[in-house]
């Protein structure tokens, strides 16, 4: 007789707890089928941490569990954080979904906006599918989340979603969970959610559904303008190649000059107009759709040429692709490219609401598309350009808002309010930053609106307590003020500290670094206005270890938007105040005699005339002195087209310049010699490359000076395509490691970011 031996099969059973953008994603039906698969008993559930799973069966099984969760997540899933605790065996009968654990403070990662995937645009376009031209199809892989999104955990009763009821097909979809509909928040079909509904000013409807959608293209196609409810709010939309339809919504909008942003239908028309790299076509075409800034084709489309007033003599266009299914239905029934611009008038927030939009835009469009889900904040559209191979945003919203920075510590809860221009906001908490959509500059009371808005709302969705409120140390700034009012300790951080820390937290970086902080205002600890700032910068501390040679620029705040008299404070300090040795030069020809005279005693006088060392103000009267800009219609203007008046030009020399002993960077004699080579006739494009190359070779200058490898950027003034990118190739050639932004923008909208990791460096550090 054989004996037989049966083995004991060894079972365990853990408790995962997963925290990262795991909500919204399709992560829960992908854990079921995967613990399905493998024959495990368990469950799986939202949770306001992230997502919570118990998972029970063999060893090997469990174990093998664990691996694919990571190795076969969903694309749009991130996760950040793992922690796998071993429990009591239970022995479960199944597998299952159970409701959403709500936590008194919430940790889930909100996810942002995302484009229309595949799956879900091949279903628009079919004729044979129930989806068929509905233009707000979605699934669990992409559409809205942070615009509609009111509370956490992420549930369609915590959404503006909440007021459609499902028909039976969505419900059974949604309850499904091998369909990838399943618990996707905004489902719907035509039967049970939102419509379209075109009106005209005075907000009549003239046609719904389908039948709206064509009557807006018709009206487009007769040069009309278009405000469309998007995806975060009212864009407003024109024919982008009727020179005189753009031209009328610049008047109607008050936005002469500044370059506008377009959508074509696809990547190969956006190719007929644009040079388009790997790296580029990559972010254009990518989940999160942002504006890509590109260069313009030498040769253009000559079939259907863009107007020339969508952006002027700029050699760049900003252009995006459809991202969601009322963009690709509209934009495919439209057939070529189309202005796309946020609905809003001069520095207000976009509109986000059908009957506000009606009242404030009125004398803007002609018509308006809109429908009927609620947007829950303005969400703008996000804009980027490609930096040596790696996608870097200027403007962080739509498709990255609210998405946390990761960072080194875990200690300290902070608010961190921003600057003034730019506006965005942050909150802190473990090692995560969760940084606000892009608000806009807090000029006026709408904006201050919207910044009040934004920080209720983070607050509201991570209602964790907060140990500082982060600020600018201006005491001018609207954020500095907001601040004031909080209930919570006020920390005031330098500016371009916090312009350099940004840098380094999102690059991970520790220790002591030398940052270039390069922009065009920020109070200082000596109380003038910084802008060229090289530091000596941790976390928690800095030293001044270099800058420009401060100017005057006459008229304070009316210098910003007249680098006219940034040059006449420039040129005084070559001439002791003399500008009449001048008048020659385009600026002080832009004076009467009277005015130059007033001029010169402010000057002399320091009267309204303080005193900078910012980089950007360089910028403006370098600028004003070339006849590009004497007026600025927009912030950056005067630089940007100095950058632009480059043009294809690739090679030049650079001016001569002096450094002290204290690394003050004298930049009179390069003052001279561009005025020598304005007077001989050398073309603007050779001085303007040979500015930037000087710019360049003063930074590395200093840089061999001060000697640290790491080297950060930062600042507005890196915004700049030729002079960040020049710097990188000079430092690298040096020996140096530069560290340049790609997660937030380098100008002030990363502001918020490093006031955030520097005050909870400072706070730790108090508690030792």
């Amino acid at each position: 007789m054989t004996n037989v031996v049966t083995e004991t099969i060894k079972m365990e059973r853990v408790l995962v707890l997963l925290q990262g953008a795991v909500q919204g994603v399709g992560f829960r039906p992908f854990v079921y089928r995967l613990a399905v698969d493998l024959a495990l008993s368990g469950y799986v559930c939202n949770s306001s941490f992230g997502v919570t799973i118990e998972a029970e069966g063999s060893i090997d099984r469990v174990q093998d569990f664990l691996i694919c969760l990571r190795s076969k997540c969903p694309p749009q899933a991130l996760i950040e954080d793992l922690q796998i605790t071993h429990l009591p065996l239970q022995k479960d009968d199944r597998f299952v979904i159970r409701d959403s654990q709500i936590m008194l403070r919430p940790e889930a990662v909100i996810l942002p906006d995302m484009g229309t995937c595949p799956q879900c645009l091949k279903e628009i376009f079919d004729p044979s599918d129930r989806h068929y031209r509905y233009p707000f199809t979605n699934c669990t892989h992409c559409g809205p989340r942070y615009s509609i999104i009111e509370h956490l955990p992420y549930d369609r009763k915590n959404t503006s979603m909440k007021t459609f009821v499902m028909c039976p097909m969505c419900q059974k979809e949604y309850d499904d969970p091998l369909d990838r509909r399943f618990h996707a928040q905004p489902n719907a079909c035509p039967a049970c959610g939102p419509q379209l509904q075109l009106v005209n000013g005075e907000g009549k409807a003239l046609n719904i559904g389908n039948d709206a959608l064509l009557a807006a293209v018709s009206a487009l196609r007769l040069g009309k303008i278009l405000a469309l409810k998007g995806l975060g709010g009212f864009q407003l939309l024109v024919d982008a190649h009727n020179e005189h339809a753009v031209s009328r919504l610049r008047e109607r909008k008050h936005r002469a000059e500044k370059p506008l942003a377009m959508m074509f239908p696809s990547l190969v028309m956006v190719k007929e107009y644009c040079e388009v790299s790997a790296a580029e076509e990559r972010a254009i075409s990518s989940a999160q759709a942002p504006i890509v800034l590109l260069s313009k084709k030498e040769k253009l489309f000559d079939n259907a040429p863009i107007a020339c007033a969508v952006s002027l003599d700029n050699p760049a266009f900003g252009v995006m692709l459809p991202y969601t299914p009322l963009h690709h239905l509209l934009m495919k029934e439209f057939g070529q490219g189309l202005v796309a611009t946020s609905a809003n008038l001069s520095e207000e927030p976009m509109c986000i609401d059908n009957d506000y939009a009606l009242d404030k835009l009125k004398d803007i469009a002609d018509l308006f598309l809109i429908h009927d889900r609620a947007i829950v904040r303005p969400v703008d559209d996000s804009v980027g350009m490609v930096i040596k191979d790696r996608f870097s945003i200027v403007r962080r919203a739509r498709g990255f808002a609210p998405l946390p920075i990761l960072v080194n510590d875990h200690e300290g809860n902070i608010l961190a309010l921003g600057a003034q221009m730019k506006s965005a906001v942050a909150l802190k908490f473990k090692n995560k930053v969760y940084l606000s959509q892009h608000i806009g500059d807090l000029g006026s009371q709408e904006t201050m609106g919207a910044f009040t808005q934004s920080i209720e709302s983070l607050r509201g969705l991570y209602p964790h307590p907060v140990n500082y409120v982060a600020v600018d140390m201006h005491p001018d700034y609207s954020s500095t003020r907001y601040g004031l009012t909080c209930k919570e300790p006020l920390i005031a951080i330098q500016h371009h500290h916090a312009h350099i820390v940004a840098c380094m937290a999102e690059n991970h970086l520790n220790g002591t670094i030398l940052g270039l902080a390069w922009d065009g205002t920020g109070l200082g600890t000596d109380h003038t206005i910084w802008g060229s700032e090289f530091l000596v910068a941790s976390y928690t501390d800095f030293e001044r270890a270099g800058h420009l040679l401060p100017f005057r620029i006459p008229g304070s705040e009316t210098a910003i938007h007249q680098p006219k008299r940034t040059a006449l404070g420039l040129l005084s300090m070559l001439s002791d105040a003399d500008l009449n040795i001048f008048k020659d030069l385009y600026p002080v020809q832009l004076f009467t005699e009277k005015e130059i005279e007033n001029i010169k005693k402010m000057l002399t006088k320091g009267l309204q005339s303080p005193m900078t060392s910012s980089m950007g103000r360089l910028f403006d009267g370098v600028s004003a002195l070339l006849g590009l800009c004497h007026q600025s219609t927009y912030e950056g203007q005067a630089a940007m087209l100095l950058e632009n008046s480059i043009g294809t030009l690739k090679e030049g020399g650079y001016y001569s310049w002096t450094i002290n002993n204290k690394n003050i960077i004298d930049w009179r004699p390069m003052m001279h010699g561009i005025i020598a080579d304005i007077r001989c006739g050398t073309e603007t494009p050779m001085i303007a490359i040979k500015f930037h190359n000087t710019l360049v070779e003063m930074a590395v200058d200093v840089a061999k000076r001060i000697a640290l490898h790491q080297v950060v950027l930062s600042g507005g003034c890196f915004q700049n395509k030729y002079l960040v990118t020049n710097l990188i190739d000079r430092l690298r050639a040096e020996g140096f490691d530069p560290y340049w932004h790609a997660q937030v923008p380098t100008n002030d909208g990363g502001i918020a970011l490093g006031q955030a990791v520097i005050a909870a460096a400072r706070w730790q550090k108090t508690r030792g």
